[in-house]
C-alpha cells in the first residue's frame, strides 16, 4: 500500500468529509457551495460539528470540513482554557491542544505559540497551571513556544477602551496576542457559576485581560456577562475549536455536574460557536438558567450582537458535518437553536 504524507492525508480527508457531507442528505451551504460575494452577502457563520468521543479525529475532521486555512504563512497564537489544572472541560485537553497543534502545522503556519492567563488574581499561578498540565513538555515536543501573560512587563500590555463599554477604565490586554497575525481559540462547553452563566468562547477572551483588572470584572454582577462580550473587540480569532467531548451541565468552571456531549465544533464566529454550544446544553439537559432563557437572550450573546462580533440570529448560522451520525444530530441542534 502506497504511504502519504499527514499534510497529503489533511487535504483528501478534507474534500472527502466534506462531499460525504453533501452526499448525506443535509444540506452544506456555505464555504463548500457558494462564491465568496454569496457569502459576504448572505453573511452567514458557517460552523462544523463532528459527533465524536474521539478529542484527535474531532479535532481534526472538525477543522477540516471548513474547507479554509487561515494560518498558511502566520505567526499564530492559540489561546486555551487553563483557568485552571482541573480535568476537562475544566481546562482545555491536552489531546485537544495537541491535535490543533499538528493540524496547524500540516496547514503551514509559520510558527505557532501558545499564550494564556489563569485563574483569579492571588489564587492560581499561571506557571504552577501549565506546569501540572505538562504544557512545557508538550509545547518542546512539537516545537511551539509558550508565554505566560502573568510575567509580561508593563510596556507588553495595551489598554482597551471599547466606545459604550462597561468598564470602567478599559482594559489591558497582551500585546504579543494583538500582535500575531493569526489567533486561534480553543474553548471548553460549560456553565459558569461565578456570574457568567456559561463558559465557551467568549469566555474563553477573559483569559486575555491582565489579572489587576478582573476584581472589576467579579464586582460587576449585573454588567459582568457584558463586559464579558466586550473583551471580544480587541481581537478576532480566524478559528475556534469547541471540545465539547466532557460538559459541565451545571457548576463550572472548574468542577460541575459531568455529562458526555460527544461533540467538536468549529468555525470562527463567536456568536454562533457559543449559541451552538448552549444549544446543546439545552440538549443534554442544564441548570434552570440555561434550559428557561433565549440562546440570544443571554447577556454574553445579545451584548456580543450589539458589538459586530457575530451573526445576529439563529437562522444565520448554518452547521456542516461529515457522516451520519454528525448529519443527525446536526439537524437536532438546529431545531433547538431555531426554537431558541
Amino acid at each position: 500500500m502506497a504511504m502519504i504524507s499527514r499534510r497529503e492525508f489533511f487535504g483528501k480527508s478534507a474534500l472527502g468529509l466534506i462531499a460525504l457531507s453533501g452526499a448525506g442528505g443535509m444540506n452544506s451551504i456555505g464555504w463548500g457551495s457558494e462564491s465568496k460575494e454569496d457569502q459576504v452577502n448572505d453573511k452567514k457563520a458557517v460552523i462544523s460539528l463532528v459527533k465524536t468521543g474521539d478529542r484527535k479525529s474531532g479535532v481534526r475532521r472538525a477543522i477540516e470540513l471548513l474547507r479554509i486555512n487561515p494560518v498558511k504563512g502566520k505567526k499564530v497564537m492559540i489561546k486555551p482554557n487553563f483557568n485552571s489544572a482541573d480535568p476537562a472541560p475544566g481546562s482545555t485537553h491536552n489531546d485537544t491542544l495537541e491535535e490543533i497543534i499538528k493540524s496547524l502545522q500540516d496547514m503551514e503556519a509559520s510558527s505557532i505559540t501558545i499564550g494564556e492567563r489563569s485563574g483569579f488574581a492571588g489564587f492560581l499561578n499561571t506557571g504552577k497551571i501549565m506546569a501540572q498540565k505538562g504544557i512545557p513538555e508538550l509545547a518542546k515536543r512539537f516545537g511551539v513556544e509558550v508565554i505566560n501573560f502573568d510575567t509580561l512587563k508593563k510596556e507588553e500590555w495595551k489598554r482597551i477602551q471599547p466606545k459604550g463599554s462597561h468598564w470602567i477604565r478599559g482594559f489591558d490586554v497582551p500585546r504579543p496576542l494583538l500582535e500575531s497575525e493569526a489567533v486561534v481559540s480553543t474553548c471548553c462547553l460549560k456553565t459558569h457559576r461565578v456570574g457568567g452563566h456559561f463558559s465557551i468562547s467568549l469566555k474563553n477572551s477573559v483569559g486575555i485581560v491582565k489579572t489587576s483588572f478582573m476584581s472589576e470584572l467579579h464586582s460587576s454582577l449585573l454588567s459582568m456577562r457584558k463586559m464579558i462580550a466586550e473583551i471580544n473587540t480587541a481581537y478576532s480569532p480566524c478559528l475556534i475549536v469547541l471540545d465539547g467531548v466532557d460538559v459541565f451541565t451545571d457548576g463550572g468552571p472548574e468542577t460541575g455536574e459531568l455529562k458526555k456531549g460527544n461533540v467538536v465544533l468549529a468555525g470562527n464566529d463567536r456568536v454562533a460557536i457559543d449559541a451552538a454550544g448552549i444549544a446543546i446544553l439545552k440538549e443534554l439537559g442544564s441548570n434552570k438558567r440555561i434550559m428557561s432563557m433565549k440562546i440570544f437572550e443571554h447577556d454574553q450573546i445579545a451584548r456580543a450582537v450589539e458589538l459586530g462580533l457575530g451573526v445576529p440570529s439563529p437562522d444565520r448560522i448554518e452547521i456542516v458535518t461529515g457522516d451520519e451520525e454528525s448529519k443527525s444530530y446536526a439537524e437536532k441542534i438546529t431545531s433547538i437553536l431555531l426554537q431558541g
